[in-house]
C-alpha cells in the first residue's frame, strides 16, 4: 500500500483515475480497443491467483511466484490507471520515474518499488461488480454473470499483452484477498487457474490483524488520501473503513459479536472466513499452510511442482520465515480451540493436497 507516499499531482490522477466510476470504465473501454488487435488470453492458462484473509502470507508467497518470470502482474507502474494497462503504459512511457524501495505502510519489513506486484486488479471488481458485493457494513460472497466473466477474461488478456517493453506473458499472477468472496467465478473465468489459500495458526494471524487494524485506523485518520485510496482499491480488511467478509447471503448479515479493537473479533473473523473454504472452495483451489511452509522447504517444491514450474528456476533467496509467537489478553479459549480444531483440519488437507505425509511435518 503506497497511498502515504505520493506527491500532489500523483494523487489528483488518482482521484481521476480511481476516485470516478464514469473515468474508470472510459479507461477500460479505451483500452479495450486499442487491445483488439491483439491475441486475448486463452481459458485454459494455468493462471495463478492467491487469496485469503489478510496477513496470511499472501503477499510473500506472491512474490516468491513473480520472481520466476513466469508470469505477468499488475504492478504499482500500472497505477493509478491499472483498467488500461496497455493506454497507460504508452501515454507515461516518457515520463515514468522509478520509484525507491521502502517499506510498505504495514511495516512488515516487506520492500515496495515501481515493480513490485500488488492487488489492483480489485479495482476492476469494484467498478462493474461494486453494487453486488460492497454493502456499507460488510463485503458479501457474489458471483459474476457470463458477461462479467467474459469481461474480466478480456481484462486479462489486456494485462498480458506485451507493453511498456515488458516481455509477453502467458500466464497471469493474482494476489487479492478479496477473490475468496468470489472463488466460483474464478475457477468459472479460468478453469485451469490454481488458487493457493493460504492460512495462518489462528492466534498469531488474528494478532497480526488486530494490530494492522490499529495500524491503518491510526493512519487513515492523519491522511484523507489513505483512507481514499484504501477504499479506492476496496481495501476494507482493516482500518477506519474496515467491513467484514460475509459468506451465506442466504442470511442477513450478522457481524461479529466482539469489538474490532478485541481479538476475539478477529479470531472470529478467522473462524468464519476459513471455515467457509474449508466447507466450499472450487476444485482448482490448493490450500498452503504458512507455517509448514516456513520449516518445511519441501513445501515450496511442491507448489511449484503443482504450478508447472521447474524449482531450478526460482531463486530461493530468503527461506520463509515467521515471527516470533505473542499473546494477547482476554483470549476466549472456546473460540480459540473451534479456531485450532478447523486450523489442524485445513494442515492435514493442505499436506494430502501436496502429497505430504503428516509425519514428515
Amino acid at each position: 500500500m503506497q497511498g502515504h507516499s505520493y506527491n500532489a499531482v500523483e494523487r489528483a490522477l488518482h482521484y481521476l483515475a480511481l476516485g470516478s466510476k464514469p473515468v474508470a470504465e472510459l479507461t477500460f473501454d479505451l483500452n479495450a480497443v486499442l487491445s483488439s488487435r491483439g491475441k486475448q488470453v486463452k481459458v485454459d492458462d494455468r493462471h495463478v491467483f492467491v487469496s485469503g484473509l489478510a496477513r496470511a502470507g499472501t503477499t510473500i508467497i506472491m512474490r516468491r511466484l513473480h520472481e520466476t518470470g513466469m508470469f505477468r502482474s499488475l504492478t504499482y507502474r500500472d497505477m493509478p490507471f491499472v483498467l488500461c494497462p496497455d493506454l497507460w503504459a504508452r501515454l507515461s512511457a516518457h515520463s515514468r520515474r522509478n520509484i525507491d524501495a521502502v517499506e510498505r505502510a504495514h511495516g512488515d519489513r516487506l520492500q515496495v518499488d515501481a515493480d513490485s506486484p500488488e492487488a489492483l486488479d480489485e479495482v476492476f471488481w469494484r467498478v462493474f461488480a461494486g453494487v453486488d458485493y460492497i454493502k456499507p457494513d460488510h463485503l458479501c460472497a457474489h458471483a459474476a454473470d457470463a458477461e462479467l466473466i467474459e469481461k474480466f477474461r478480456l481484462y486479462i488478456s489486456c494485462i498480458l499483452r506485451p507493453h511498456d517493453g515488458r516481455s509477453p506473458q502467458k500466464r497471469y499472477l493474482s494476489k487479492n484477498n478479496n477473490n475468496i468472496l468470489r472463488l466460483n467465478t474464478l475457477q468459472a473465468a479460468f478453469p485451469e487457474a490454481v488458487i493457493l489459500i493460504p492460512f495462518r495458526d489462528p492466534l498469531q494471524h488474528a494478532i497480526s490483524l488486530l494490530n494492522q487494524h490499529a495500524k491503518f485506523c491510526t493512519m487513515q485518520k492523519e491522511s484523507r488520501f489513505v483512507r481514499s485510496y484504501m477504499t479506492w482499491l476496496a481495501h476494507h480488511e482493516f482500518g477506519l473503513e474496515h467491513k467484514p467478509f460475509w459468506f451465506d447471503t442466504k442470511k442477513p448479515f450478522e457481524k461479529p459479536t466482539h469489538p474490532e479493537s478485541s481479538i476475539n473479533y478477529w479470531l472470529e473473523t478467522w473462524l468464519r472466513t476459513y471455515r467457509r473454504i474449508h466447507e466450499s472452495r472450487p476444485a482448482n483451489s490448493l490450500l498452503v499452510c504458512y507455517e509448514d511452509l516456513c520449516s518445511d522447504p519441501a513445501v515450496w517444491s511442491a507448489i511449484l511442482e503443482r504450478l508447472g514450474i521447474e524449482n531450478r528456476v526460482t531463486d530461493p533467496g530468503q527461506p520463509f520465515s515467521r515471527a516470533e509467537n505473542r499473546t494477547a489478553p482476554d483470549i476466549d479459549m472456546p473460540l480459540l480451540e473451534r479456531a485450532r480444531g478447523l486450523y489442524g483440519a485445513l494442515r492435514q488437507d493442505s499436506a494430502h493436497a501436496l502429497g505430504r505425509s503428516r509425519a514428515r511435518q
